[in-house]
């Protein structure tokens, strides 16, 4: 089984594309900013081109892991280390290969991801640096909708 890598590279892109819709001022950009603190000044004194850079190698970080989180056939290959040769393994691949490879079936295991990881680890972090509610949501509901597309991406898009 070898991963896609055009789709890991365009699902890696995703946070990026979203990322400027979601956080436009017209969208909720403006929300957060007041519910992150967060200034023109201070957005202004980032280098730019690292922040994207970063983000971007991050991205592509979170779309191999996101391989784990939405094709189950993976599972089987670290389950049985790679070994193959089994009877039993190879007789389950052949009746369950790809029959959960779908955009939709990748949309509901990221959005899943979403909610179950990546809302409680925001969540916590703005507990504790005292954010509001509207902060943890803002930027929850971001990765929740960029995860579930992360994942239509990997599942759905089969080499």
């Amino acid at each position: 089984m070898e991963p896609n890598f055009l789709a890991i590279i365009v699902a890696a892109i995703v946070p990026v594309v979203l990322g400027f819709i979601w956080y436009n001022p017209k969208v909720f950009g403006a929300a957060w900013m007041r519910a992150a603190e967060m200034t023109e000044a201070k957005i202004k004194s980032g280098n730019i081109a690292i922040i994207f850079g970063v983000s971007l190698v991050l991205s592509l970080i979170l779309s191999f892991f996101t391989i784990f989180l939405v094709v189950h056939e993976s599972g089987v290959y670290g389950m049985t280390e790679g070994q193959m040769d089994g009877a039993t393994t190879q007789a389950f691949l052949e009746e369950w290969a790809g029959r959960y490879r779908s955009y939709k079936h990748g949309a509901m295991h990221g959005g899943m991801a979403g909610v179950m990881f990546a809302l409680p680890v925001i969540g916590i972090n703005a507990l504790f640096e005292r954010k509001s509610w509207k902060y943890i949501l803002i930027n929850a509901g971001y990765w929740v909708i960029t995860l579930a597309i992360m994942g239509s991406i990997i599942s759905g898009w089969v080499s």
